[in-house]
């Protein structure tokens, strides 16, 4: 049996907030999901020869895809650490858990700037890129406030940025 890849040298911290609401998916997925993917595929097969029923594939696909999601879920919600509202918000200006950071790479104009958040892509909100505190790019911010400097290693080489702004 294949594991899945995951590079997570540490458990995925959670604010309650997202753990309830993916403890949430996980149980409608197990419940209403599967009941509903069944169901599909059953009114598919009605329909006759399996081998050129695109409704059944589709439901055979989707079936697929909803189990990996709940296996994902079921993984992430084992070793999950729930951290309060006001443990990841110290109030002092350093990147933590949750923030959105601003950066300007090494060699970058002045208002050449990328923002990012620092965090699970669990706790992502809006579209902005996720900077996973697991990956070499969070956990150099991690800690670090504005108008700090950090170098991280990455596929292509060793990186600089500047850390423009930390937002809360």
């Amino acid at each position: 049996m294949a594991k899945t890849s995951t590079n997570n040298t540490e458990p995925t911290q959670l604010t309650r907030e997202t753990f309830d609401r993916l403890q949430a998916e996980l149980e409608d997925l197990r419940t209403r999901g599967r009941v509903e993917i069944a169901q599909a595929i059953e009114s598919a097969r009605a329909l006759g020869d399996l081998s050129e029923n695109g409704d059944y594939h589709a439901a055979k696909d989707s079936q697929g895809k909803m189990e990996s999601r709940i296996r994902q879920l079921q993984a992430l919600l084992k070793t999950a650490v729930v951290v309060e509202d006001g443990q990841a918000d110290r109030g002092d200006g350093a990147v933590t858990q949750g923030s959105v950071v601003t950066l300007r790479y090494e060699g970058d104009d002045e208002d050449d700037t990328q923002r990012y958040f620092v965090g699970s892509i669990e706790e992502r909100q809006g579209d902005l890129p996720i900077a996973s505190p697991n990956a070499p790019l969070g956990q150099a911010l991690l800690g670090k406030r504005e108008g700090e400097s950090v170098e991280y290693e990455a596929p292509g080489g060793k990186l600089k940025v500047e850390i423009v702004k930390v937002e809360a």
